[in-house]
This record gives structure tokens, C-alpha cells and sequence, in this order.
């Protein structure tokens, strides 16, 4: 064997390897994250979406905002008592329940100041003009339980939600975490605002907190532009009339979806694994767009099975398509079917995406269509990225080294398949209980 093909080959392995760490190291901290999550002990983030229409209004701008209770509390325990449990948080009452702390809404504490409640939520936002800070006057207050919040996808409806009484005397008094806060605020203005700047300094301290999703509504008139981001709001974000801008947080948003998503691409990149040219990639890849882009709608607009049994199966399914991507990319078996196949499984994808998307709108949202459409968009881009960033590598090593191509697949899909397994497995376990 010459020397410099030799080294070549070490360079070659040598890749192949510091991608199996990759993949590993992805897998330890998505499992290590989920761990985490398990073992935070006060406040729930049960309810995670924030939602903030700003009306433009001739003397100032008006925002109607709904958020979850824990945001605006769950920093503010008081010192540990004598049996080591925190002094409730102002609007809430704490209970031991199997030995464990948790945190009701104080109805009665409420009632008494609904706009001392209120007063957290004025602190907690801000819009900037110039670099200047709007001073803010808190209107009205109301709570709801999770599962009986008012509609508040129009601003219409929103400006309906906080009329009625704070909090409905045949409300039952709800965990902190399953309690749901609306508030108007009016922001005095003397000139024409056409772009702001929206900030929120809230920061509770709450598992999943940076995965808030943010949507938030300009309306000027007739007109209304969406903005999705996600998390603290803790760096000031631009509003204006862009269209642009608008599409643009959701595009953003379907990538990351595909990015964050280690299943989603761990899929794709057994499709590229699998493909022995560059039509045949192209075939799966489109057949996975068509599929997850019917279900993405039709999941959204609730055309699927509402039994709690459905998203395990979905995300075991799932799991199980990994599996099945990774086999078929080392086996010898025809791939005559994989337009057909690669469509079923983008079906199961697209359910998956729904459930994302259905947490950010709802079907009454505001330029709901091209909400959905800039978010898909995002995804397709998310996966080329994918299918650019592993597929051009691997087809370079392939074509380079040829009697090597077999066991390079072998190599990588191990990895795939053993990750893919205990997902299945843990997934089906939870299957198992929702039935």
C-alpha cells in the first residue's frame, strides 16, 4: 500500500470517528437535559407560551399580555421556615402534598390587590422607543385556570378576556403552574410609534424557560404582523411593519425545530446514510418534505386522534423510523419503494411538527397561512442544511475509498440505531401507561 494513500485512509477514519463522538456527545447531553428537567423540585412551567397583542393607538401604544403565573413569582419565595420549606411567594399558598412542596394561586390575596399581581407584570415588560424606555400604566388584571382561559388569539378577543371579574367565583384555585395571567397595559405616547423595541427583564428561574414560546402581535389597523421568538425576552427584540421580519421568526423557528430536534436529524441523516446517488437522496428527501407537510397542516388544525395515547405512539413511531432508516441504509434490500416509504414516514414527522407549531398558534391566529408556511419552510431549510452538511462529507469518503463504502455505513448507522432503541423503548413505556 503506498504511504500517502495510507495516511489518507487514517484521515479518513479519523472523521468517521470524531462524527460517532458527535453523535454520542449529542445523545449524552439530549439525555442529560431530560434529567434535569426530571429533577426540579418548586415551580412547574406547565403552561408555556407567552402572547402579547400591541394595538397602535393614537396617544400610545396598548399591549394585552398572557403569560403563566410561575413567571411572575416563582423568584420570590421568601426565607426557608424551621422546617426548611420557603415562605410562599406573594399571591400563592404553599402545601405539602406525599411530602412534597407545592404552590396554589391565593384567590383571596388577589381579590384583595389583583393590581399589585398586575404591578409584576408591568415591571417585568418594557418597550423601548429610541432607546428609551415607555412608562407603562397597569389597566386591568385577570387569572384564569389553565383549561378555562378565555380565547385570546384576536385582539378582540383579548380585549374581551380581561373584562369580568379577576378571577370567576366557579373557578376552582389552581397550582401556580397551571394558573394563566392576563393583563392590559397602556403605553402613553405622544408621537406616531411605527417600530419599537419589546423586552421582558422576567427571569424566574424556570425549568424549559428558554423554550417559552413568544408570540407576539402587532396590529396597526386592519393590519396585524406576527412575530414568533422564543424564551426570556431578556435581549430587546425589533417590531415593526417589516413583512419581512415577521415571516422571518417563523422560518427561524421551523430551524430550529429540525436543529434541536435530535431525532428529526438523526432521520435525515440516515437518508443521506442510505443513498448511493444523488437522484436517490433526492427521491427520499422529497418524499419526506410531501409527507410531513400534509400532516404539519392537518395535525395543526386538529384532523388527528385526541386520546392521550396518540403523541407517545407518535414519538415511538418515530424512534422506530430511525431504526428503520438505519437498517435500510446498511442493508442490501431494493430501494425501488423509498419515495413511498420516506412519504409514510414524513407523514409521522409532520405530527410531530404539529404538536410544536399547535403550542405557538392557534387556528384563529392572525396570518395563520403564512404562519405556517414560513414555518415549514424553516424546517425544509433545516433539512438541507442537514443533508449539505453530512451528505457532502460522506459522498467525498465514498467516492474516494469505494471498498471502504460498507463498513463507513455500518459505522455510522450503529450509533443511530442504539440511540434510536432507547428512545423506542422509553417511549414505549410511556405508550404503555397513556393507554
Amino acid at each position: 500500500m503506498e504511504l500517502s494513500k495510507f495516511y489518507r485512509m487514517r484521515r479518513c477514519g479519523l472523521r468517521a470517528v470524531l462524527f460517532f463522538y458527535i453523535i454520542n456527545l449529542l445523545a449524552i447531553g439530549s439525555i442529560s437535559f431530560l434529567a434535569v428537567q426530571q429533577s426540579h423540585a418548586h415551580f412547574n412551567l406547565n403552561v408555556n407560551i407567552r402572547v402579547i397583542h400591541i394595538s397602535h393607538e393614537t396617544d400610545g401604544l396598548r399591549a394585552f399580555i398572557r403569560l403563566p403565573m410561575a413567571y411572575l413569582v416563582a423568584d420570590k419565595l421568601g426565607p426557608e421556615d424551621g422546617n426548611g420549606n420557603r415562605k410562599a411567594a406573594p399571591f400563592t399558598t404553599n402545601s405539602l402534598e406525599d411530602d412534597v412542596l407545592v404552590h396554589y394561586l391565593d384567590k383571596d390575596a388577589l381579590e384583595r390587590d389583583p393590581l399589585g399581581l398586575g404591578q409584576f407584570v408591568l415591571n417585568g415588560h418594557q418597550i423601548l422607543i429610541d432607546g428609551n424606555t415607555l412608562a407603562g400604566e397597569l389597566v386591568k388584571l385577570r387569572a384564569y385556570p389553565a383549561l378555562q382561559q378565555a380565547p385570546f388569539a384576536q385582539l378582540e378577543e383579548a380585549r374581551r378576556a380581561l373584562k369580568g371579574d379577576v378571577y370567576h367565583k366557579d373557578f376552582e384555585v389552581t397550582y401556580v403552574g397551571d394558573t394563566i395571567i392576563d393583563a392590559e397595559i397602556f403605553y402613553p405616547s405622544k408621537q406616531k410609534i411605527t417600530r419599537y423595541k419589546l423586552k421582558s427583564t422576567l427571569n424566574p428561574g424556570l425549568e424549559r424557560q428558554n423554550e417559552t414560546a413568544n408570540l407576539i402581535l402587532d396590529h396597526q389597523g386592519e393590519d396585524v404582523l406576527t412575530f414568533r421568538i422564543r424564551g426570556l425576552l431578556s435581549e430587546p427584540t425589533s417590531i415593526s411593519r417589516s413583512v419581512f421580519k415577521a415571516i422571518s421568526t417563523f422560518i427561524w423557528e421551523g430551524m430550529r425545530h429540525i436543529f434541536e430536534g435530535l431525532d428529526h436529524v438523526l432521520f435525515v441523516f440516515c437518508l443521506v446514510l442510505g443513498a448511493t446517488q444523488i437522484s436517490t437522496l433526492l427521491w427520499r428527501v422529497t418524499g419526506f418534505t410531501i409527507g410531513h407537510s400534509i400532516t404539519l397542516s392537518l395535525g395543526f388544525f386538529g384532523f388527528i386522534p385526541k386520546g392521550a395515547w396518540f403523541v407517545p405512539f407518535v414519538e415511538t413511531t418515530i424512534a422506530l423510523s430511525i431504526i428503520y432508516a438505519a437498517v435500510i441504509a446498511i442493508s442490501k434490500t431494493s430501494k425501488k419503494h423509498s419515495l413511498s416509504i420516506t412519504t409514510a414516514i414524513g407523514i409521522l414527522h409532520g405530527l410531530g411538527f404539529s404538536f410544536v407549531l399547535s403550542k405557538i398558534l392557534q387556528v384563529d391566529s392572525s396570518n395563520l397561512w403564512q404562519s405556517l408556511l414560513a414555518f415549514n419552510i424553516g424546517v425544509e431549510i433545516g433539512q438541507v442544511a442537514i443533508v449539505l452538511i453530512s451528505g457532502l462529507p460522506l459522498y467525498y469518503l465514498i467516492r474516494k475509498f469505494p471498498s471502504y463504502a460498507d463498513k463507513l455505513r455500518l459505522f455510522l448507522a450503529m450509533p443511530c440505531i442504539i440511540i434510536a432503541s432507547i428512545w423506542a423503548g422509553q417511549r414505549s413505556i410511556q405508550l404503555i401507561s397513556s393507554l
